[in-house]
C-alpha cells in the first residue's frame, strides 16, 4: 500500500476543485499512463465537485469513467459493471468508505481500490489497508497524484496476472516457445487450417480445436487470438487436464476470503484474468461434469461467479477450447454434457497429424534445429539426405511436439539417433524397412535412454504415457 500526500506542494498549484478541466482526446504525461486508455473506473465521493473533478481529470484517458454519490449506488453499480479501480472517499453520509470496501470484498469484489481522504493518520491507514484498499491519496491533491495513483494500480494488477497466467503458460507445450501463433507449413493440409483461422478470427464467435496431441492446438489458438480484434488483450491457456478437480473451480472463477480451508484472502480467477481477451481452454474433454455445467451457464450468460461470494460479475470474453477425444463419443458415454457439447461445437477446426502434412516436417526440422541450437548454445546438426528420408518416413505418434524433442536431443548428443540416421554398421540393428520397424526402434531408444522410465519417454517423444504403454504391450517389451 502507498501513501500519497501533496499538503507540501499544494500552495504551488491550484486544489482539486478548482483543476482546470482536461481537454477530450488529451493523454497523460508519460508511458505509464498507456494502460489508461483500456481502464474502467468507478468514482465513490458526495462531493460532486470532487467527483467532477475526477470524472475531468481521467475520462479523456480512460476508456469507461461512473461516478456514484454513495455507497449503496455504488454497490448497484458494482453488481452491473466490472472496474479495473474504484477511487473512493473515506468520510461519506452513512457508511464510510473503508468500512464499505471491507463488506465488499468479503461478497467477490476484486478491483483495487484507491481511498481520498482529508482526514489522515495512522489508524486510518491501518483501517484501509486491513479493508483492501491499494493506495491512499490525501486531499488536496493535484490530477497527477490520481493519475500517478491508478496508474500504479492498473501496473501492479497487470504484473499479478501475468505471474499467475504463467503457471499456466508454461505447462504448455514446449512447441509454443517457437512457433507461437505461426502455423508452419505449406502443405495443403496446413494452408486449410490457415485459411479457416482467418475467416473465423474477427468474428466472436466460440472455437473448438480438435486433433491429437501434439498437432498445434494451442499454436493455432493463438493465432485466431492474434488475427482478431482483441490482438493488443489476455490471451490465458488453460489445461483442464492439469488442475485437480477440487482445484479447477477456485483457479477459473477465483474465491473469496474464508471461501475454503487456505483462502487466506479473496483472489480473481482466471475467467476474470482473461477478461477483454481470449481463454484457451485445453484439453476440455477433462473438465468434471460439475464444471461443465458452470461454464455452460458462463457461455450464456457471460458472468461468473467467485467461490463462496453470491455477487456475479460481468466477463467480456472470446473462448476457443480443444481437444484431442472424440467428444461426440464422450457425451454418448454420459461423460460430457450434450448441451455443453453444442454450444461449443460452433465452429470446428482440425488440426492434422504431422505424417500428413507432407514437407512440413522439414520446414519444422529446420526451424527447430535453428531456433534450439541458438538456445541451447550449441552448434546446429546437419539435417542431410537421410535424416530427411527418416523424418518424412516416420509415423509421428506425437506430431509436431515429438519433432521438438527429438531435435533437442539430436542438438544435446550431437547427432541424429541411430534409428534417423541411416542404418548402423554394428550388426545389431533391424534395419528400418518399415514404418512400425521405425518407429519401435525409436521409442524403444528413447526407453533405453531413460533406463525404462515410461513417463520420461513419454515426455521426451511427446506422447502419452498411454501410447508407450500400448506400444510396449504389443511389442511384448
Amino acid at each position: 500500500m502507498t501513501f500519497s500526500t501533496s499538503r507540501a506542494s499544494a500552495a504551488a498549484g491550484p486544489a482539486a476543485g478548482r483543476e482546470p478541466a482536461v481537454k477530450p482526446g488529451k493523454t497523460a504525461a508519460g508511458p505509464e499512463f498507456g494502460a489508461l486508455a483500456q481502464a474502467s473506473i468507478l468514482i465513490v465521493d458526495d462531493e460532486p465537485g470532487m467527483r467532477n473533478f475526477l470524472v475531468r481529470t481521467l475520462a479523456p484517458r480512460c476508456k469507461l469513467v461512473d461516478e456514484a454519490a454513495d455507497t449503496d449506488q455504488a454497490s448497484r453499480k458494482l453488481d452491473s459493471n466490472r472496474y479495473d479501480v474504484v477511487i473512493l472517499d473515506n468520510i461519506m453520509p452513512g457508511k464510510n468508505g473503508v468500512d464499505w470496501l471491507a463488506e465488499q470484498r468479503a461478497v467477490g469484489f476484486f478491483a483495487d481500490a484507491i481511498l481520498i481522504t482529508a482526514y489522515a493518520d495512522l489508524d486510518t491507514a491501518i483501517q484501509a489497508l486491513r479493508a483492501g484498499a491499494a493506495d491512499f491519496v490525501l486531499k488536496p491533491f493535484r490530477s497527477n497524484q490520481i493519475l500517478n495513483a491508478v496508474a500504479r494500480c492498473l501496473d501492479r494488477v497487470r504484473l499479478q496476472r501475468e505471474n499467475y497466467v504463467l503457471r499456466y503458460a508454461l505447462r504448455a507445450s514446449s512447441d509454443r516457445t517457437f512457433l507461437r501463433d505461426n502455423l508452419i507449413g505449406q502443405s495443403a493440409a496446413t494452408l486449410r487450417v490457415r485459411e479457416t483461422i482467418a475467416r473465423v478470427a474477427r468474428l466472436p464467435t466460440s472455437v473448438l480445436l480438435t486433433g491429437a496431441s501434439g498437432t498445434g492446438k494451442e499454436v493455432a489458438a493463438r493465432s485466431i487470438h492474434s488475427l482478431s480484434d482483441r490482438a493488443d488483450k489476455p490471451f490465458v491457456p488453460v489445461n483442464c487436464a492439469a488442475i485437480p478437480p477440487e482445484m479447477i473451480e477456485a483457479e477459473l472463477f477465483g474465491h473469496i476470503k474464508g471461501a475454503f480451508t487456505g483462502a487466506d484472502s479473496g483472489r480473481e480467477g482466471l475467467f476474470l484474468y482473461a477478461h477483454g481477451g481470449t481463454l484457451f481452454l485445453d484439453e476440455i474433454g477433462e473438465l468434471p461434469l460439475p464444471m461443465q455445467s458452470k461454464l455452460l451457464r458462463v457461455l450464456e450468460d457471460r458472468r461468473v461467479r467467485p467461490v463462496g461470494s453470491e455477487r456475479e460479475v460481468p466477463v467480456d470474453l472470446r473462448f476457443i477450447f480443444a481437444t484431442n477425444a472424440e467428444l461426440q463419443k464422450e457425451v454418448e458415454k454420459g461423460r460430457f454434457r450434450a448441451d455443453l457439447f453444442y454450444r461449443l461445437n460452433v465452429m470446428q477446426i482440425h488440426l492434422p497429424l504431422l505424417k500428413d502434412r507432407g514437407d512440413d516436417v522439414q520446414e519444422l526440422a529446420a526451424i527447430f534445429m535453428s531456433k534450439l541450437s541458438t538456445q541451447l548454445g550449441m552448434p546446429p546438426v546437419t539435417i542431410d539426405a537421410s535424416v530427411r528420408a527418416a523424418l518424412a518416413s516416420y509415423d509421428w505418434p506425437g506430431n509436431v511436439r515429438e519433432l521438438r524433442n527429438l531435435i533437442e536431443r539430436t542438438l544435446i548428443l550431437g547427432a541424429f539417433p541411430d534409428d534417423f540416421a541411416g542404418p548402423r554398421n554394428d550388426g545389431q540393428s533391424v534395419p528400418a524397412d518399415s514404418l512400425a520397424e521405425l518407429e519401435r526402434r525409436h521409442i524403444l531408444g528413447v526407453l533405453k535412454e531413460v533406463n525404462g522410465n515410461r513417463e520420461e519417454a513419454a515426455r521426451r517423444l511427446g506422447i502419452s504415457r498411454k501410447t508407450i504403454d500400448r506400444k510396449c504391450a504389443l511389442w511384448d517389451v
